[in-house]
């Protein structure tokens, strides 16, 4: 059994390379140009974010109050960050699929009308190519797409609305606990064996008390118990008692260690230690690396940025030993090549392999190049996570812009990227509502992505 320490390590490492590729520099800064502009549509186009909803529609059916706070809410809706804070599922830090996630509920000004809730879809698994996330509405009946169309209590984010609403993202250093030391014992009403074992996993135990305090005002009471889970079969159960200050300092105390059915959850980002602070703590990662908005946040006295991200360059010239010395293959117009040798020598020995015979180590370098590169796990994984434009960067800084892909594991990548944006085109057009027999998924990862689904966890 693995030890509590080297859990905590894998899941920092974890998060640690979702931040890496999972949302890229370049869509933020897309994204938070056009929401500065007042182009919210444009801001979600640019974080990959598709809108199933229309203004006017809610005008008509819920009434102009509702329309109203609801363009409110888009406007300054940050979809880059919202897609930062989304939960995720291992081993490849991509995007819970099949979820519906509140971000807001409406009342509407008619008596007879229901709540109406803005929320954020994924795609289900097999159908996820581009990890793209749909806006719509949720008004209490059986209306949207995926397998889930209701809100979800565990991943609900009405309630933390700093993590997507771009008003609202200085909040995130009094939520989260950046703005205290990590605790050295658990919150009052706590015992110590409970609250080492928490602890040690990442739990936000500090702010359990007020969190939950928050949860119950948003059903309208003042105290009550509340269900945390720990784990698939771990629940903790809290008796939430206002303060003396009239419930600005809520308490909480453990009344069984067990059970919770029936009772509002607390939701997953109330109950574990933000990544990127968990990050920042363990020094895994720097400020600069997070999303500008988080990092604003949780470290606020930082310099502020000098430039945007570097591009992808070419990358120099390479060596490789051949015939006895060391010779370099690069790009020439546009190809990677070998340098030091001749057209003629490349031509021959080119018709030589042609005949099974054994090609130049430098030929066979670049052959490799083109079959199994080196930087495939980087290229592999930010198709997985939808950035296209980031993977042919990657690509052509290697084998140069005008290369033909070779036959290999290089190029299944791509082709099996690009089928897969077929399946996800047909489910948005409706045109598939169920899972799709194995091939309809792509030659390598149709199996694979639902036995890693089924079996992922998150925390």
């Amino acid at each position: 059994m693995h030890s509590r320490a080297a859990d905590a390590d894998s899941r920092l490492s974890f998060w640690r390379r979702v931040r890496e590729f999972a949302v890229p520099p370049s869509m933020i800064e897309r994204a938070t140009a056009r929401r500065r502009a007042g182009d919210w549509a444009g801001a979600c186009a640019a974080a990959r974010v598709d809108v199933d909803l229309s203004l006017r529609a809610v005008a008509d059916r819920h009434g102009h109050e509702v329309a109203a706070r609801l363009r409110a809410d888009l406007r300054n809706l940050a979809p880059d960050l919202l897609r930062w804070h989304l939960p995720r599922v291992a081993p490849d830090g991509l995007l819970r699929p099949g979820l519906t996630v509140g971000l807001s509920r409406y009342e509407p000004e008619r008596p007879d009308g229901g709540a109406v809730h803005l929320v954020a879809r994924t795609s289900p698994a097999w159908a996820d190519a581009g990890q793209r996330i749909s806006l719509g509405l949720w008004d209490g009946f059986h209306c949207g797409s995926g397998p889930r169309p209701h809100p979800d209590q565990r991943f609900r984010l009405d309630l933390h609305r700093h993590l997507w609403d771009a008003r609202r993202t200085g909040e995130l250093r009094t939520r989260s606990g950046a703005d205290r030391l990590p605790p050295d014992a658990p919150p009052e009403g706590i015992p110590d064996e409970v609250g080492t074992i928490v602890r040690a996993d990442g739990y936000a135990t500090d702010r359990w008390a007020a969190e939950a305090a928050l949860l119950l005002r948003a059903d309208g009471r003042a105290s009550g118990a509340v269900a945390v889970r720990l784990g698939a079969r771990r629940r903790l159960v809290l008796d939430v008692t206002a303060g003396a200050d009239g419930g600005r300092s809520p308490i909480a105390r453990i009344s069984t260690v067990a059970g919770g059915a029936g009772l509002p959850m607390l939701p997953d980002v109330a109950t574990w230690v933000l990544p990127d602070l968990a990050l920042l703590r363990s020094g895994m990662i720097e400020a600069d690396r997070l999303h500008p908005l988080v990092a604003s946040a949780l470290v606020p006295n930082r310099p502020a940025p000098t430039g945007t991200a570097a591009p992808h360059r070419a990358e120099p010239s390479r060596l490789v030993r051949c015939r006895g010395a060391h010779h370099r293959i690069g790009l020439v117009d546009g190809v990677l090549a070998a340098l030091d040798h001749d057209p003629a020598e490349i031509r021959r020995e080119e018709l030589l392999a042609a005949l099974t015979g054994t090609p130049l180590p430098c030929l066979q370098a670049i052959d490799e190049a083109h079959r199994t590169p080196e930087c495939l796990p980087d290229v592999r994984a930010r198709l997985d996570h939808g950035d296209a434009a980031g993977a042919l960067a990657t690509v052509e800084a290697l084998l140069g812009p005008e290369a033909l892909l070779r036959d290999g594991a290089l190029r299944d990548e791509l082709e099996t990227a690009a089928q897969r944006r077929i399946t996800h085109g047909l489910f948005r057009a409706g045109l598939i509502g169920a899972e799709p027999g194995p091939t309809a998924d792509g030659p390598r990862r149709s199996g694979e992505r639902r036995r890693r689904t089924r079996h992922a966890t998150s925390r």
